[in-house]
């Protein structure tokens, strides 16, 4: 009797969306970092966005570089979309079925499956609009470069939502990994979940007060310089031309 083949494109797909979300969550980190280096001053956030830009390797600013890394994260964050997509519920009856789930059970962890579903629709707009600004703009990114958009170009509120999606959907994300590989097994699993989800809870407040206080510095740079279109930071030590 012939045995039947096994389908493994469903475990090769859940394999691609944790990599994708892997890769997006530690960039998620990585970013809101060196964004709030506009906390420190001027000066430092201009010299991390040079750093992006080439100019400590080539000595010269490549915006086009923010560009590719930029599209790069885009079509990772296509891909991650479009496979997690494939688990939401698609109908009336799948919802349904979700929701009195929901209701039975009372899990946190179906709860929070829940926010990444709803800060995952959010990402998929305003993500993509910021991506596709940083690849379509990249040499207006610096302190009063990006102030300027924050401010006169009204993207403040949307940034606030995205901040508030991605850094819930990332560490949430980054959760659920760790619960789905194993990583916080130990000797007594419910302490290791437990310590992990309180982790995960402690980076999403941490990294949602460090981005609301970089979002606060732009405005308040925005507010106190007569900022406009063209207006750029200019370096009082770095003199280099834009390429």
């Amino acid at each position: 009797m012939k045995s039947k083949k096994i389908d493994k494109m469903p475990a090769r797909l859940d394999l691609l969306q944790s990599a994708t979300g892997l890769i997006l969550g530690v960039f998620i980190m990585g970013h809101i970092l060196f964004e709030s280096s506009i906390l420190i001053s001027n000066e430092m956030m201009y010299r991390v966005t040079i750093m992006f830009e080439g100019y400590y390797f080539f000595g010269e600013r490549y915006p086009g570089i923010i560009s590719f890394f930029a599209g790069a994260i885009f079509v990772i964050f296509i891909v991650h979309a479009a496979v997690a997509l494939k688990k939401f519920p698609n109908n009336y009856k799948q919802h349904k079925l979700m929701k009195n789930h929901i209701t039975s059970f009372k899990h946190e962890d179906t709860h929070l499956w829940i926010v990444q579903i709803l800060s995952g629709f959010i990402m998929l707009f305003i993500g993509s609009v910021h991506l596709y600004t940083m690849m379509a703009e990249p040499q207006n990114i610096g302190p009063f470069a990006s102030a300027f958009r924050v401010v006169n170009q009204n993207m403040a509120p949307l940034y606030f939502l995205l901040l508030l999606s991605v850094v819930s959907h990332a560490f949430i994300g980054l959760y659920r990994l760790a619960l789905k590989w194993g990583f916080m097994e130990g000797k007594n699993t419910k302490t290791s979940r437990r310590r992990f989800k309180f982790l995960m809870k402690a980076f999403i407040a941490l990294y949602i007060i460090i981005g609301s206080l970089s979002l606060a510095k732009y405005i308040y740079i925005a507010y106190t310089n007569d900022l406009q279109a063209d207006t750029r930071y200019q370096s009082t030590t770095i003199n280099m031309k834009v390429h």
